[in-house]
């Protein structure tokens, strides 16, 4: 009966219009500043080393220490995952509208707050910093499950797929967005405050003024979250969960009725048939009977989102290597504190625009043409050969004359990230769980996602430092190679494509049909009729 409501029957085949893009760009750009403020940190880490952890007499540059920088580049994702979880949980309580602004107004504050981290001292900096950049995190983590619900819910059965995954596209411009701030700001600065490069003046090629660098780069985050507030504030409440939620379908339908600019009847006949029938099925979510229709599902979604951002985070193995292979980042002492955050920035957006945006594109494009479930399992398949590929003959990729085969095979993995199981793990969660545990089981997912971020992150960069004692990194202890790493990385992703399995197709069919919220529906009004002995329209 569910789906046979005709404010969500309306939902499921209107036509693409105005206000799905709308939705789009309103979710979207909340995912834009998610990327712009979880990747712009990276750009500026070795800055904050020269800044902060400068050495006289020094050979190379400052830099974080290993437990600093991990912090700094780490803390936001520990935020990421907890309010993934609590605001998933709450999109569920209170509905997606008033718990989406909440999220974006932590992500505004934040974002300043992290460039006005204040002290004198490297430590207090440092703590003032890592503590903001948790709860920008904690409010960026809100966005995964709201948004992608959202958009889910607004969207029709035909193009669904392709909508959320235009939201979560936009993540490819915001990581695009925070190359080119960081490009344009130490450009300014450095032709503004010009320097020597390190190895001719350790002192005088940090520049003062480049403290206010890496602070602009971070509060720019807050502009696009905050032009973005009035209008998530004007969106109505989805109409699903207004209807099968707070099961006020005429609202739902007064709602929908402007937006799709459609006259769309009430129905208050039916509240009483799906108060009876959703009574029924008001299982939670620790429940025997989630655990039976929904158990795999959840185990999949969040079994592949973890071991998809394993990989996809574990990139930070090998883009040094990169970068220097093919000279877009000269040896730290050769060039002063601004010059290094200009070529960082530089490499990272020519990275972003031939590989990261392509790949999330061709996601939207194909997504609802050949499916999410070919899609993931191509994506992780192919992960797995590139992944192998760069691991097996790993001494050959290294040798000078070979070094470009190596920067094709990068980018040819993560173009298969992104068009493959980084879209559509997002995508999936969104379509697949009943109306009132959409948002929870979503956050779930993306946490378990996060976690996995984490290890990639930090555990990989351990765990690629030499086996040899005498050429790790300073402060790093012996790892088991960049070569073993890389072979764990390829088991990793072939993990993944056998918990794909796990995940079902949801192409074509509306959220009601793959969620089964109207399992059970018809007994129920055969039922109410026979009872009251009048006719209950389905």
């Amino acid at each position: 009966m569910a789906n046979d409501l005709q404010v969500l029957n309306a939902l499921d085949v209107a036509k693409t219009q105005l206000y799905h893009f709308t939705a789009i760009v309103i979710a979207g750009m909340g995912f834009f500043t998610d990327a712009y403020d979880l990747f712009c940190i990276s750009m500026v880490t070795k800055l904050l080393g020269r800044i902060y952890y400068h050495h006289d007499n020094a050979l190379k540059p400052g830099s974080l220490p290993p437990n600093v920088s991990a912090a700094v580049n780490g803390v936001a994702f520990c935020g990421t995952l907890a309010g993934q979880l609590f605001f998933g949980w709450l999109g569920d309580k209170m509905g997606r509208k008033k718990v989406y602004g909440m999220t974006l107004m932590i992500m505004v504050i934040c974002s300043i707050a992290s460039g006005l981290s204040f002290g004198h001292t490297p430590k207090s900096v440092m703590t003032t910093l890592c503590f903001f950049r948790f709860w920008l995190g904690f409010g960026i983590g809100g966005d995964y499950p709201l948004s992608a619900t959202i958009m889910s819910e607004y969207a029709n059965k035909k193009t669904r797929g392709a909508f959320i995954a235009a939201v979560f596209a936009m993540q490819g411009f915001g990581i695009l967005a925070g190359g080119m701030v960081a490009i344009i700001v130490s450009s300014a600065f450095k032709g503004a405050f010009p320097a020597p490069a390190y190895e001719v003046d350790a002192l005088a090629s940090t520049v003062s003024q480049a403290d206010f660098v890496w602070r602009i780069i971070l509060m720019f985050g807050a502009i696009p979250a905050g032009l973005t507030y009035y209008w998530r504030m004007k969106m109505p409440e989805t109409a699903r969960y207004t209807a099968l939620v707070a099961k006020n379908l005429k609202q739902a339908a007064n709602d929908m009725s402007k937006v799709l600019q459609v006259e769309i009847e009430a129905e208050p006949e039916k509240v009483a048939a799906i108060s009876v029938a959703n009574g029924a099925n008001e299982f939670g979510l620790f429940s025997k009977e989630f655990l039976r229709r929904h158990g795999l599902h959840l185990l999949g979604t969040a079994s592949t989102w973890f071991l998809l951002d394993i990989a996809f985070y574990s990139q930070n193995l090998f883009q040094k290597d990169i970068f220097s292979a093919i000279g877009w980042i000269p040896p730290a002492q050769t060039m002063n504190a601004l010059e290094e955050v200009y070529k960082i920035a530089r490499a990272q957006t020519l990275i972003a625009l031939c590989s990261t945006v392509p790949g999330y594109w061709f996601t939207v494009a194909f997504i609802d043409r050949i499916g999410r479930f070919a899609i993931q399992l191509m994506g992780f398949f192919f992960m797995t050969v590139f992944m192998f590929a760069l691991a097996l003959p790993y001494h050959h990729w290294t040798l000078k004359d070979n070094r470009i085969g190596f920067v094709v095979m990068y980018s040819l993995t993560f173009f298969f990230a992104n068009f493959g199981p980084n879209a559509t793990t997002f995508v999936v969660p969104a379509e697949i769980f009943p109306a009132r545990l959409r948002s929870t089981c979503h956050g779930i997912s993306a946490a378990a996602g996060k976690a996995g971020a984490m290890v990639g992150a930090f555990g990989f960069l351990y765990a690629a430092q030499p086996t040899d004692p005498k050429k790790t990194d300073a402060g790093y202890p012996a790892g088991i190679g960049v070569r073993n790493s890389l072979i764990v990385l390829g088991c990793v992703n072939f993990l993944g494509m056998l918990f794909t399995f796990l995940v079902p197709e949801s192409k074509g069919k509306s959220l009601e049909e793959m969620s089964r919220e109207n399992e059970g529906e018809e007994e129920t009004v055969a039922e109410m009729r026979a009872t009251s002995g009048r006719t209950v329209p389905v």
